[in-house]
């Protein structure tokens, strides 16, 4: 699950895919005119979402994407801007209903982009607008190789390895025969996966889709992966004669107990393959599909020479020498340590050179300068800031702001980079950043866009604090304190233990269209949000001691801070505490509710985990609790970890429950079932507590649709308030 954390800013910019989402109403930038300085969850609806962004090969232009969104019309709408490097020129390219996205620089004066599930181009100023590909609106993502010659064209295929086609004299039949794991990911059924196609392009730019080479022909396996990888999971060599693709090439149980993909070299003229991360010869070891791969995992040497983990995001070097790609080490743990690797395409060595950065790897560009071979953004300290590299492995953080920066590009021949920025109190918007090698601490930091500045302005503004506390292993927590709009250090506050999800997503400066902590604070609450044990960014052994031991330290952890809180800070009410999380935070608030000695007056768990049981086959990627879990609940030989992990799954302890608690719930969420949290509600209400279901027949894990999400907010704060407003 750890995978959520990572993406789910970006997944939180659209509805639905680019190309199958309902376009019928033209919604743009809201100005709208708050009644007083309080935000409302109707002034966050309307707030428009950056999501992807270009520059131009030149440097002087950033095209980029914003969604909006109409709580009455219950629909997005993705449009496309251009704006000038230094912030001006601003102008709007999208003038219909039809959502815009993905866009790619042509040339200096050309973009391409996606339409309506066709790839279309335009100049830079809304102008000569052309359809490019004719696939009936087959394409999902696209990506042209350096001449433009070429280009990669992602399209849905049929899938039937897994749930069996219906006959065809049953045409409304709705039973699927499903004959092996991973019928269902995130939200959906697996009937269809995503193919990479290779298509030609018209000296006038067409896109010759009649004669496509799917570069998987034959294979069942999807790329990109699924449930959220996208073009960024493939790239061209720089001379476009071959792609590194990302690919996790097996199905069914085996793809359900194993995270090993690996990356691939396509040979546009031979169309041959070959796999950079094993070796020919390379045979994968036999294990058993209910214990975890953590005990039965191969030595460190064979990790780094096999890459048996996640491998993914490709990206050549500029002299098309080298490739680099993010990569783990273990198989079967999503949230192992997420480290850069090199791989040298004449030598066939491979290079990890962030050993130095105990830490992840979430994004990353290549350098052309002498200064750095490799900038990359990573969390430490509960910041996500920006770091260089050489290919010695000597690092250099370049940023230290409160903030965490997104995705990077390279600008003006490397001496600057194009990144997205947000914090608690900001949303994302997009800034160039010049490095300042020898002094890092005056590296610019220059704002470009201001997409919300006219609904900010209008609003008061919380403040955020650090602080540390020792926990009960002896170590140093970091939690950090939100503080209401015009806060008064004289009152007492309600106050909010946030539990994290993942379970290893940091406690970053995040900001969530849901989960977010300027609307929390301004309705009233402090929020304390501890970066507990399990957490990324405070070194490898921090964060993977929660894996096999979830209601162990972690959860002391927690007790630590708000404890620490309601002693140390004299403006939180310790009278008038709540708990609220998602995910492994909605686990965690179900544990809690029933060992928190009367701590807490309500709490509010989202898509948890309840009964862990009940979970371990419920789940949809069964590597994630082989991991965490450590053993499958019915083997009577199981190992210590996992016999604590059963023994103490939150719906053993519902006997202990004594407080109010809110469930809610999607029913379309695949990873968590929606069991889990009817199981809890029903247990509450059975046992007399007063309890609330959310549920939700549309959603996943998320909350995507406008007025789900403004229902989303509405039920929170009215819980919050009956049981922590006097």
């Amino acid at each position: 699950m750890k995978q959520l954390a990572t993406i789910i800013l970006v997944s939180l910019t659209c509805l639905t895919s680019p190309a199958k989402a309902e376009e019928s109403v033209n919604i743009g930038k809201q100005n709208i005119k708050l009644e007083n300085t309080t935000m409302t969850p109707e002034a966050l609806w309307a707030m428009g979402r950056i999501g992807g962004y270009s520059a131009s090969p030149d440097g002087q232009h950033i095209a980029y994407q914003v969604g909006y969104y109409s709580v009455k019309a219950n629909k997005s709408h993705q449009v496309l801007y251009m704006i000038n490097t230094d912030g001006t020129g601003q102008q709007l390219l999208t003038q219909d209903a039809k959502s815009e996205t993905d866009v790619q620089w042509l040339d200096k004066e050309t973009i391409a982009f996606l339409r309506n599930g066709e790839v279309w181009s335009m100049k830079l100023d809304g102008t000569a607008r052309k359809q490019l590909s004719n696939t009936k609106g087959e394409v999902e993502g696209f990506k042209f190789s350096p001449d433009r010659t070429k280009v990669i064209l992602l399209k849905s295929i049929p899938f039937h390895e897994i749930i069996k086609e219906n006959p065809t004299d049953l045409p409304k039949a709705t039973g699927r025969l499903v004959t092996d794991l991973m019928y269902r990911h995130w939200d959906h059924y697996v009937e269809n996966i995503q193919h990479p196609f290779v298509a030609e392009c018209s000296a006038s730019g067409d896109i010759l889709t009649t004669n496509m080479t799917d570069i998987l022909n034959g294979e069942p396996y999807e790329c990109p992966m699924e449930p959220f990888g996208g073009i960024e999971q493939l790239d061209w060599s720089p001379d476009s004669k071959q792609i590194a693709y990302t690919c996790r090439k097996k199905t069914g149980l085996e793809y359900s107990i194993s995270t090993d993909s690996d990356i691939f070299l396509y040979n546009i003229e031979t169309r041959e393959t070959r796999n950079l991360c094993k070796p020919a010869d390379y045979k994968a070891p036999k294990v058993d599909p209910t214990k975890t791969l953590r005990t039965q995992a191969v030595n460190a040497s064979e990790n780094l020479k096999n890459n048996p983990g996640y491998d993914q995001n490709p990206k050549f070097s500029p002299d098309g020498q080298r490739i680099a790609w993010l990569s783990m080490a273990r198989d079967g743990y999503e949230s192992d340590r997420q480290r850069l690797c090199i791989y040298n395409l004449s030598t066939g060595e491979k290079q990890y050179v962030t050993e130095a950065f105990d830490s992840n790897v979430d994004d990353f560009v290549w350098s052309d300068t002498k200064d750095a071979a490799i900038y990359f953004i990573g969390v430490w300290h509960a910041t996500e800031n920006l770091y260089a590299i050489n290919e010695k492995g000597e690092l250099k953080q370049l940023t230290n702001d409160w903030a965490d920066f997104g995705s990077l590009q390279m600008l003006n021949n490397g001496k600057q980079l194009l990144m997205e920025r947000h914090n608690y109190i900001a949303p994302a918007d997009l800034y160039v950043v010049t490095p300042n090698f020898k002094k890092p601490e005056k590296t610019l930091i220059s704002q470009i866009t201001e997409e919300n500045k006219h609904i900010l302005d209008q609003l008061a503004k919380p403040t955020m604090e650090q602080r540390w506390v020792k926990t009960t292993d002896g170590n140093q927590l970091l939690y950090w304190i939100i503080l209401p709009p015009n806060f008064d250090n004289t009152k007492k506050y309600p106050t909010l233990l946030f539990c994290e999800g993942g379970p290893q997503s940091p406690v970053s400066q995040f900001w969530s269209y849901r989960w977010n902590f300027m609307i929390m604070a301004s309705q009233g609450y402090v929020i304390i949000a501890p970066n507990r044990h399990g957490l990324p960014g405070f070194g490898s052994e921090w964060c993977e001691e929660i894996s096999g031991d979830w209601t162990g330290q972690c959860m002391d952890d927690y007790l630590s801070a708000i404890d620490d809180a309601a002693q140390n800070l004299p403006y939180v009410d310790r009278d008038r505490l709540g708990a609220v999380g998602a995910s492994f935070g909605g686990f965690s608030v179900y544990y809690l509710a029933g060992h928190h000695d009367k701590r807490f007056k309500c709490f509010i768990a989202h898509d948890g985990a309840f009964n862990l049981e009940a979970m371990y086959t419920e789940t949809e990627e069964n590597w994630f609790s082989n991991w965490e879990y450590d053993d499958a609940y019915w083997n009577k030989d199981r190992t210590k970890n996992a016999d604590r992990t059963y023994k103490n799954s939150p719906h053993l302890f519902v006997d202990k429950w004594d407080t109010p608690i809110l469930c809610i719930h999607g029913e379309k969420d695949y990873r968590i079932n929606a069991t889990q949290g009817m199981s809890a509600f029903n247990a509450a209400r059975m046992k007399g507590i007063e309890a609330q279901l959310l549920i939700f027949p549309d959603e996943n894990h998320w909350v995507l649709k406008p007025q789900n999400g403004i229902l989303w907010q509405r039920t929170y704060f009215n819980w919050l308030n009956r049981w922590l407003k006097k």
